[in-house]
C-alpha cells in the first residue's frame, strides 16, 4: 500500500542513505537507513534544502538549517491540518505513510452506518484520533508523552475538530488498557501503532516483539461484541507484515470472524516512480 494522495508531502527523491522530502513549501533531507542504493542526486534540491538531519556517532543528531525553517508550520491531508517542528530525532510529527490507514479508518467509519468508538493507543500527534474523529466517531486517544497529547489538541484546533468527541489521555497504553477492562468499557474499534524500542518511567525497557501479542491479547476484551476494525502498525523490521496478520488472525479471528490481511506501506519516489517501503500495517476487520 502506498500513500499517494498527499499534495503538501513529496518524497523527491531516495539517495545514499538520505530522503530528500518536501513538506508544504520546506524541503529537507533525513538519514533513512533502508536507502541503500547511491544512485544520482540530479534534483538541484539537494543542494537547495532548508535543512539537513545529520546522525552522531554517539547517538541523536542535529539540524543543520541552510535556509530559515519557520519553528512550526502547516500541512493539510483531506480534513486535516497537521502542524510540523523539526524535532531533536529527526522527526517532524507527521508520518506521511500512514495516510494510507487514515484513509482507511475513514472509510470503514463513515461506511459503517451506526455509531462507532474507536481507542487510538500510542496515537502521537493526533492525526489518525483526527481522521476518525473527521468520519464521525468518537475517539479515545491515549499516549505517554503530555507533549505529544498536547500537540495532538493543537492539530485537533487547527482542523476544526477542536469540539469534536476525542479524549486526550496522557497514559501508559497497558496500563490504561487493563483499567479499561475493570471498567467495563469497550471499543468498537482499535488503532495501535506501538514504538519498536524505548523504556517505562520505571526503566523498564520495551521490546516490540516481546510485548506485542501481550498488548493485542489485553485489547481483546475491550472490543464490542461487535467490533468494525484493529488497525496494528509497526516500524520494527523483525515483525513482517505476514506475522503481524497472523497474530490478529489467532486472537481475533478465532473469536470474531472477519477477515484479516496485512501489507508494506510505503512512499512513491518521485524521482523513480519507485516505492519507498516505511513499515508494516495488518488490519482485521468485520
Amino acid at each position: 500500500m502506498r500513500a499517494a494522495q498527499w499534495k503538501d508531502y513529496e518524497l523527491i527523491d531516495t539517495s545514499g542513505g538520505e530522503r530528500l522530502e518536501r513538506w508544504g513549501d520546506v524541503v529537507l533531507i533525513r538519514p533513512d537507513p533502508q536507502i541503500i542504493w547511491e544512485t544520482p542526486k540530479r534534483d538541484p534540491r539537494w543542494k537547495a534544502a532548508h535543512a539537513r538531519y545529520h546522525r552522531s556517532s554517539s547517538g541523536g543528531g542535529a539540524w543543520e538549517e541552510y535556509r530559515r525553517v519557520p519553528p512550526v508550520w502547516k500541512i493539510r491531508y483531506r480534513e486535516l491540518t497537521l502542524q510540523l517542528k523539526t524535532m531533536g530525532f529527526k522527526h517532524t510529527g507527521v508520518f506521511p505513510e500512514q495516510a494510507v490507514n487514515w484513509d482507511f479508518a475513514m472509510d470503514k467509519i463513515r461506511g459503517a452506518g451506526r455509531p462507532i468508538r474507536v481507542l487510538n493507543l500510542f496515537g502521537y500527534t493526533g492525526a489518525a484520533s483526527l481522521a476518525c474523529a473527521a468520519a464521525g466517531a468518537s475517539v479515545c486517544h491515549v499516549d505517554a508523552s503530555r507533549g505529544m497529547v498536547s500537540w495532538a489538541r493543537e492539530n485537533a484546533a487547527a482542523s476544526g475538530l477542536a469540539d469534536k468527541p476525542v479524549r486526550w489521555l496522557v497514559d501508559d497504553c497497558m496500563k490504561f488498557v487493563q483499567r479499561e477492562q475493570r471498567r467495563g468499557n469497550t471499543y468498537d474499534a482499535i488503532i495501535m501503532d506501538p514504538p519498536s524500542y524505548g523504556r517505562g518511567p520505571g526503566g523498564e525497557v520495551w521490546k516490540l516483539e516481546e510485548q506485542l501479542y501481550s498488548l493485542v491479547s489485553q485489547c481483546v476484551p475491550i472490543l464490542s461484541e461487535r467490533p468494525l476494525f484493529f488497525l496494528l502498525n509497526s516500524y520494527t523490521t523483525g515483525l513482517s507484515p505476514a506475522v503481524m496478520e497472523y497474530l490478529l488472525g489467532v486472537l481475533l479471528g478465532k473469536k470474531f470472524g472477519g477477515a484479516v490481511s496485512s501489507d508494506e506501506i510505503g512512499l512513491p519516489v518521485t524521482a523513480t516512480g519507485l516505492v519507498l517501503p516505511c513499515g508494516s500495517t495488518a488490519i482485521w476487520q468485520e
